[in-house]
């Protein structure tokens, strides 16, 4: 027999531990090396394991759903054996059940007294212990109470006063027929982002400027080398291309829309690390556009197809979802109009796109009808003036209504 263990992968050191989600296979059954196996969660990304040999998996150490760490031990592969062999039991046996508690002892049913007789005994310095109650199960009622008052049954002086005994109220069972509820612990990931949120709204003063962006031009100039670039590059030309370059623009601009607090210090970054923000089916993730102002508006097409596939599949790595230094969060394509993005920890800025409607605008004092998107960016206030805000999204503004602007860097 040769056993072969296998192990939980590295971890990032900032990820302490992991969850295990399910096997893909029964001990017992024949696995080829490098199939996968099982896959693990952490608050960042979902990492798969597979199988270090070929042979058989004879036993599973860590079960569906267990917390792990890097490095332990989770399962073992006999390389030698034959799968159809009788197979040993999964390690993780089925947990006992809880004993069942011992009923109380009918002689301290009397100790139990009902609230008014409670509030007496109490008022009089008496102990429901001391009363033969006479009611159901033994329980002291108000007679019981007055007439161990009557006969002077007290405690001995300088003992505590009795308190009040805790009266629990009958059980109240919800008829939930036909209304059904489902209980699920958060995923690990959707546990991340809710303190990630959290840490956000308590540690920045975040405001949020808004600007509604005419996004004719940027669809005259996409429908028009739309074919071209499809042919040429083998992939569409979206607007998120067009959102990243514009958003660049405005933070060579205003750098420090670019920036991020550390302690007391502010930190220029000299670089753009643009995360994009990806609905996935365990939840938001941010992966990060790295060098954004040195990609062609086809490199980040193609990259931000490469994190929707990704992020669809659970495949992203940590080290693509690590960093950033300004976001963009695209609700339009779920149709939202309008909403305030929460800032992505420790970034200062981040710009939320909504859906394109057409709208009756005032040009030249006349109302026509243009395609209009509501842009807002919300900003870290410790660090970011209004008027930095404000005039970053008008130079995003102005980048996408003359989109000329981005060739000559106006």
């Amino acid at each position: 027999m040769a056993i072969v263990e296998v192990k939980v992968p590295q971890l990032s050191e900032s990820i302490a531990e992991a969850t295990m989600l399910t096997w893909k296979k029964k001990p017992g059954e024949a696995v080829a090396v490098d199939e996968i196996l099982i896959e693990i969660e952490t608050d960042k990304v979902v990492l798969e394991v597979p199988a270090p040999a070929a042979g058989v998996l004879t036993e599973i150490v860590q079960g569906d759903g267990a917390t792990v760490t890097a490095d332990q031990l989770i399962a073992k592969i006999d390389t030698e054996a034959v799968a159809g062999a009788a197979a040993p039991a999964a390690a993780a046996p089925a947990a006992a059940a809880a004993p069942v508690a011992a009923p109380a002892a009918a002689s301290n049913k009397g100790d139990v007294a009902m609230p008014a007789a409670a509030k007496l005994l109490a008022e009089n310095n008496l102990s429901a212990a001391n009363v033969a109650g006479t009611g159901k199960d033994g329980r002291v009622t108000k007679g019981d109470a007055l007439s161990a008052i009557k006969a002077g049954a007290s405690i001995p002086t300088g003992a505590p006063k009795a308190a009040l005994p805790q009266v629990a109220a009958p059980a109240v069972k919800e008829d939930l027929s036909g209304r059904p509820e489902q209980r699920v612990p958060m995923t690990r990931l959707r546990a991340r982002v809710a303190e990630r949120l959290l840490q956000s709204q308590s540690t920045n003063a975040i405001l949020t400027t808004f600007n509604e962006i005419n996004m004719a031009p940027v669809m005259a100039l996409r429908k028009k080398f739309q074919d071209d670039f499809t042919k040429e590059h083998g992939v569409k030309l979206g607007f998120m291309s067009f959102f990243v370059k514009a958003a660049v623009h405005a933070l060579k601009k205003y750098p420090v829309l670019n920036a991020s607090v550390d302690g007391n210090d502010i930190v220029y970054h000299g670089y753009f690390d643009i995360g994009i923000a990806v609905g996935s089916p365990r939840g938001l993730v941010v992966p990060i556009l790295r060098n954004a102002d040195q990609m062609s508006f086809a490199d980040i097409e193609k990259k931000i197809a490469e994190f929707g596939k990704k992020a669809a599949d659970g495949k992203l790595g940590i080290e693509e979802m690590t960093g950033g230094t300004f976001s963009i969060s695209n609700g339009g394509t779920f149709g939202s109009m309008m909403s305030t993005p929460i800032i992505n920890p420790p970034q200062s800025a981040i710009l939320g796109v909504h859906a394109t409607k057409d709208r009756a605008v005032v040009e030249n004092g006349q109302v026509v009808v243009r395609p209009m998107n509501y842009f807002a960016m919300s900003y870290d206030h410790r660090i970011i003036d209004g008027r930095e805000a404000v005039l970053g999204l008008v130079a995003m503004k102005d980048a996408l209504e003359d989109p000329s602007r981005l060739l000559f860097d106006l």
